[in-house]
């Protein structure tokens, strides 16, 4: 599955640390082991709330044109990139909002939902983090307006288990309500009710996305760093901090798989960004950013390395054909695919990436479908706790988010 370009004794010289997390993560002794409960989720997830989403999820896909998903963070990020990875197989469009402050936006937001049936998705933990309570009240107040009473059907809350604003406010309403686990933070929840009702209702198989995430939890439950390829990832990108690489670029060559990036950022920007530490994550679009930030990874300061998320089978498959006058000079590609071009143009890159000097790691992927797309996404949970372990920080809290709250709170007057 992946490639490091760095010699197995250098990664050796990590597996005593490694078994020290190991057994960390699988005893549930590391700091924020609290917040665990994604470990085993594969195989320990609620079979009756499972069943309940997709039973939702067809009752969406029968009554509505719209569902707005209202979430910020791992509330929203990891369903979206999920869909438009695998995209939107059902009729109903997905917009999501509750990410941002922005006036323009929401009114956008609106704009498309006018003269529509609309369901809304809310979730939020607690129910007071600001953006999407906010839009919540908004667009609460206008499904309220448009279907009175029988709003209360269309409105389905995504919550804590027992308390909280929005778990009060959902009892109350009559809402149907899914749970947010408490052993599992919100860039970890892809693979709960977080991430699968919307998931779900874009007709998308969250069966075989559970059964690629298992075979996943089975894989790298494996101690031996040259074995269990999450482990060599992860102590693969501790031997380049060490090294002065500060910046991971995270490279994709399908234009579906931004979001993907995006949810990779916050899971491990917000999982190791602390104590002064951390890889910062960054990400490209290629080849279209090779004609902006493509200097830069190849001839500017050596800070960083780069990882490489290939497909290796495209099942689009578009023949390129001859041209009789060959009026562009392109003949001489004519009976390949558009993906073998891809595919050329990435492995060009890559070596002159690394011939520029800037390290690489490569992540293949069999195919883009739900199986390995949640084998993937567990597989950058697992290296993501081992990486912020062997890091020195614990990956499951985020201290510094509240910092800009309590400022934004008091600039805002609120007392209490």
């Amino acid at each position: 599955m992946i490639k490091t370009f760095i010699d197995d004794k250098d990664l050796l010289n990590w597996q005593e640390k490694v078994s020290e997390v190991h057994k960390k993560i699988n005893d549930k002794t590391g700091e924020g082991s609290e917040f665990l409960g994604w470990v085993d989720l594969p195989i320990n997830y609620d079979r009756e709330e499972f069943e309940r989403i997709k039973l939702v999820a067809e009752k969406i896909k029968n009554n509505s044109q719209i569902l707005v998903v209202i979430g910020i963070g791992g509330s929203y990020l990891g369903s979206k990139a999920v869909i438009e990875a695998l995209g939107n197989d059902s009729k109903v469009k997905i917009l999501f909002a509750g990410n941002n402050l922005s006036s323009k936006y929401l009114k956008n937001i609106l704009k498309q939902i006018e003269g529509k049936e609309v369901s809304l998705n809310v979730i939020s933990k607690s129910g007071t983090t600001t953006e999407p309570a906010l839009v919540f009240r908004v667009l609460r107040e206008w499904m309220e307006n448009k279907y009175g009473q029988k709003a209360n059907e269309r409105i389905y809350a995504t919550t804590d288990k027992e308390k909280g604003v929005l778990k009060n406010l959902a009892t109350k309403k009559g809402y149907e309500t899914f749970v947010v686990p408490n052993d599992i933070g919100g860039r970890y929840s892809v693979l709960t009710a977080v991430g699968l009702l919307p998931i779900a209702v874009a007709g998308i198989n969250i069966d075989e996305l559970m059964n690629g995430a298992k075979q996943a939890m089975i894989n790298f439950d494996e101690e031996n760093i040259l074995k269990n390829e999450a482990y060599k990832y992860a102590a693969a990108r501790n031997i380049y901090y060490n090294s002065g690489k500060l910046v991971e670029i995270l490279a994709n060559y399908e234009p579906s798989l931004h979001y993907l990036s995006e949810w990779w950022k916050q899971l491990f920007g917000e999982s190791e960004g602390k104590n002064k530490k951390g890889i910062f994550p960054a990400s490209v679009d290629l080849t279209t950013d090779l004609h902006s930030m493509g200097q830069f990874i190849q001839d500017g300061n050596r800070i960083l390395f780069e990882t490489v998320l290939n497909i290796e089978e495209d099942k689009e498959n578009l023949v390129i054909n001859e041209e009789e006058n060959d009026s562009d000079g392109l003949n001489f590609l004519a009976g390949n695919t558009l993906d073998f071009v891809n595919k050329k143009a990435m492995e060009g890159t890559i070596q002159a990436h690394i011939d520029g000097g800037t390290s690489n790691i490569i992540i293949n992927l069999p195919r883009l479908d739900e199986y390995n797309l949640g084998y993937l996404l567990y597989f950058w949970q697992k290296a993501c706790a081992m990486s912020g372990y062997l890091l020195g920080v614990n990956p499951f809290d985020q201290p510094g988010v509240e910092v800009y709250k309590k400022n934004m709170f008091k600039l805002l007057g609120k007392t209490s």
